[in-house]
């Protein structure tokens, strides 16, 4: 019987050994004394030393100083209070790579009472605090993006695949209505809204377009009530985000030299030009010379063909 139980007992070491071992988390167990007891092999990645040169020995006779200052850091709390410890730091491995690292350590007690030694884990979170660290400065960008996008006086609006809006700014609200300005109010962005059902069916098709095209920029120049509007669409990320930049020809903001050199690059050429405009545009040449001269016509100027 006793034979059977001493082959138990034999058995359960050895699976305990074999699951300290596998764990990949670095645990060291050491005495009250500081002498490191045992370790598993994930710790003897750090120290660069095979398990039986580590036990029996102190940390500071293994790592450098301010090594050691880290993995000591509290000791005397656990083994005088009985103070579990948890706290973050920085390690240096044995293959010299500098790691962000979360220390856990538990006091060891004989009957459930006396404190005879110390077991610590190490977590290396280094990937976490690179993950962090885009995350931040990506939101940190994102903020500077989204501050810059609403002091643009030009309306922009980026969507999705599904034609819903990611983002916008407020001279996009502004361009189509009291109703999408007093929405966007609401719903700062106007994002998660549909496009379908803030903006006129040309600039839709445009938008739709250019998402299942993958185009990379599609401009156009249209008549909407008293506007003249320069629709720009370009592709963020093919097939799945596009963005519009839509500024108001007429608007007094424009700069003057803007429009004046637009209806003249266009008025210099000829009927042919003016064809293939009005082919891209979907309307005949009458209704693209239409659209030219009301620019000119918004400005009330008179362009020099001679120039």
């Amino acid at each position: 019987m006793k034979d059977t139980e001493s082959i138990n007992w034999q058995l359960k070491a050895e699976l305990y050994e074999k699951i300290f071992n596998g764990v990949p988390i670095p645990i060291y167990c050491k005495s009250a004394d500081g002498i490191i007891k045992t370790c598993n092999e994930a710790f003897t990645n750090i120290i660069g030393e095979k398990r039986d040169k580590i036990s029996g020995q102190k940390i500071i006779d293994l790592v450098s100083q301010e090594q050691a200052d880290a993995l000591l850091f509290k000791d005397s709390d656990t083994l005088n209070n009985g103070n579990d410890q948890f706290y973050e730091t920085r390690l240096q491995y044995a293959d010299k790579s500098m790691r962000d690292v979360i220390i856990n350590k538990t006091a060891i007690r004989k009957n459930g009472y006396e404190i005879t030694g110390i077991i610590s884990s190490i977590i290396d979170i280094s990937e976490r605090r690179k993950i962090q660290k885009k995350l931040e400065k990506s939101e940190e960008e994102n903020m500077i993006s989204s501050t810059m996008l609403q002091k643009i006086r030009a309306g922009i609006v980026i969507v999705d695949e599904n034609l819903k809006i990611i983002d916008s700014n407020i001279g996009f609200a502004r361009m189509f209505g009291e109703e999408n300005e007093e929405l966007f109010e609401t719903i700062p962005g106007l994002t998660g809204a549909e496009l379908d059902m803030l903006v006129p069916e040309f600039i839709l098709d445009l938008v739709r377009s250019i998402i299942e095209t993958g185009e990379n920029r599609i401009e156009r120049d249209f008549k909407f009530q008293n506007k003249l509007l320069s629709i720009n669409v370009i592709t963020i990320l093919r097939h799945k985000i596009a963005g519009a930049i839509i500024r108001d020809l007429s608007a007094p903001m424009l700069e003057r030299a803007e429009i004046i050199e637009r209806a003249r690059q266009v008025n210099r050429k000829n009927m042919k030009t003016v064809q293939e405009i009005a082919f891209l545009l979907g309307e005949n040449a009458a209704q693209t010379e239409e659209l030219l001269n009301s620019i000119i016509e918004s400005q009330k100027y008179d362009v020099d063909e001679n120039e």
